[in-house]
């Protein structure tokens, strides 16, 4: 049987399929940084869900990244994790014209 990790790495390979790859890389990296502070935190789903004062299916839904969490969603995630909301902006050299 074929596993989803092989396929990806297989269909990386093709340009159409990177740059669509590419192109959501923002928001996967939100999700795991939801994940990441919520399990940092040792804290379930429901728990989390109860110190930002919404439901766990609520929490479900910003970490499977169905929704696109607003800055005061994750103002709230942060102060129940115990952590420090920082947005920042990198510059993408490719992108990037020279004036």
């Amino acid at each position: 049987m074929t596993k989803i990790r092989d396929l990806h790495e297989a269909w990386l390979e093709k340009p159409d399929y990177r740059d669509a790859y590419d192109a959501l890389e923002d928001e996967f990296s939100l999700i795991r940084a939801v994940v990441e502070a919520r399990l940092q935190a040792g804290l379930t789903q429901a728990e989390l869900a109860e110190r930002m004062q919404t439901s766990q299916s609520a929490v479900a839904r910003l970490e499977s990244g169905r929704v696109k969490p607003s800055a005061t969603t994750l103002e709230k995630l942060a102060r129940a994790t115990g952590t420090r909301l920082k947005i920042s902006f990198e510059p993408v050299l490719d992108t990037i014209s020279s004036s």
